[in-house]
Order: structure tokens, then C-alpha cells, then sequence
């Protein structure tokens, strides 16, 4: 028993320690990454123009929904005219990182580790070690960088869609004055307070499951049955990892 529980132990660590040693090579070649522009930027297109679609409906939808339930709640207390203020802190601080995250963990997170983990099981990445090529520089870094890259973007787009959203159910539809809409909204959504730490809760998150994504396909065991495995560990994963993360952060940006 005390063997077994000593091999686990010592697996885990050694888990760890591979994790670690690949996020370290991860961080320590943007240089490399920049100067291969043309990869860097079809990364960026491929994760986030194709994610695009589902992030935009999604935003869409969620400011539809939190502007009703934030009407009816205002309404109680004579505060219906916040309801741009209230949309839009909840869309930049929350609501915008975190489902943007959570949506692209499951659309480009996935793809990420299926094409990562298919090229493994081709012996793809292989071969290019026994042509002397780097595969973590060639093939992983570029997905790094613009899962990076592309996931604040695709936050902000989120945010600023659910904005959309909200007014259209609150003005639009019922009757809020557009003016004290988007008044209250810009008295008070503060820069650097409220869309800067929403901007560092998209870069961590972004940081958190393109990692996860590549770590999974990169480890994975090359069959389709440990391609399939590695998919599915890589949602679950990212998305408990998101939202543990957006706990800690949201705590220590509240504490400061």
C-alpha cells in the first residue's frame, strides 16, 4: 500500500514537473514565436475568427437575459435607470472573461489538443525530431501565442456585444431612456478599475487553457481512444481551472 501510494505520489510529481518544464519553454520562446509571423497570425486567425461566431451569439443572448433579470430587480428599488451601469460592470468584470473562456475552451481548446494529439499519434512530431526541428517551437508555440492573443479579443468582442444586447432589451423594449442608459454607463464603468482587470482575467485565462489544451494533446497517449481521453480532460480541466482562477483573481482585485 505504502509503495503504491508512494508511485502515485511520485507520478504526480513528475507530472508536475513536465508541465512545468513545458510552460517554461512555452513563455521563454515568444521571441522565436514574433518572428515567425506568418504561424503566429494563421493561430490567431484559426483560433479566434472561427470562435467568433459562437462568442458573438453568446454574447448576444447573455445580455438579452441579464438586462431582463436586471430590470425587474432595479424596478423594486426604484433603480431601473442603472441598468446600463449594472449590464456593463457585469459583462467587463465577469461575465465577459469567464464565458468567453469557458466558450473557447470547449470550441478552440479542443481542437487544440485533437490536432496536437492526432499529429503525436502520427508520429508527425516525431519526425520532426529526427529532422532536428523543434516541434514545441514549430508546432506549439504559435498555438501559445495566439491562444494569447486571440482570447482577450474575443472577450472584449463578448463584452461589448452583451452591452449591445442589454440595450437593445432595455431601451428597445422597454422603453429605459437612452440617455441614462448609456449616462450611467459611462459614469460608472471605470477604465482601469473595472475593463483593466477584466482584460487581465481574459489574458490569465487565456494563458490557463491554451496551455492545458497543448499540454493534453502533447501528452496524450497516441491512440484515438488517448486522443478522445485527452479531448475530454482538456474541457474539464480548463473550465474548473478558469473558474478557480477567476475566484482567486476576483478576490485579489477586490482586496487591493
Amino acid at each position: 500500500m505504502l509503495s503504491r501510494i508512494g508511485f502515485a505520489v511520485r507520478s504526480k510529481l513528475a507530472d508536475i514537473g513536465t508541465a512545468a518544464r513545458l510552460f517554461g519553454r512555452l513563455l521563454l520562446s515568444l521571441g522565436a514565436t514574433l518572428r515567425r509571423g506568418r504561424l503566429l497570425v494563421e493561430q490567431i486567425h484559426f483560433l479566434g475568427n472561427y470562435s467568433l461566431a459562437i462568442i458573438v451569439v453568446s454574447g448576444l443572448f447573455v445580455g438579452f437575459v441579464l438586462a431582463l433579470q436586471g430590470y425587474y430587480i432595479l424596478q423594486r428599488f426604484g433603480s431601473s435607470e442603472a441598468l446600463g451601469e449594472m449590464v456593463a460592470l457585469s459583462l467587463v468584470r465577469e461575465l465577459g472573461p469567464v464565458v468567453a473562456a469557458l466558450l473557447f475552451a470547449g470550441r478552440a481548446g479542443t481542437s487544440l489538443t485533437a490536432g496536437i494529439g492526432l499529429m503525436k499519434a502520427g508520429e508527425q512530431l516525431s519526425a520532426m525530431e529526427m529532422m532536428a526541428v523543434d516541434p514545441i517551437q514549430r508546432v506549439l508555440a504559435p498555438r501559445f501565442w495566439g491562444g494569447v492573443i486571440a482570447m482577450p479579443l474575443l472577450a472584449s468582442v463578448f463584452s461589448a456585444v452583451g452591452v449591445i444586447g442589454g440595450w437593445v432589451v432595455g431601451v428597445v423594449l422597454i422603453g429605459i431612456d437612452d440617455g441614462s442608459f448609456w449616462s450611467q454607463m459611462q459614469g460608472g464603468v471605470e477604465v482601469w478599475s473595472d475593463v483593466g482587470n477584466g482584460l487581465i482575467k481574459s489574458i490569465v485565462f487565456g494563458l490557463t487553457v491554451t496551455f492545458v489544451a497543448l499540454l493534453q494533446g502533447y501528452e496524450c497517449q497516441p491512440t484515438p481512444e488517448g486522443v478522445s481521453r485527452a479531448t475530454t480532460r482538456t474541457v474539464v480541466m480548463a473550465s474548473l481551472a478558469v473558474l478557480g482562477l477567476d475566484f482567486i483573481l476576483t478576490a485579489m482585485m477586490f482586496s487591493i
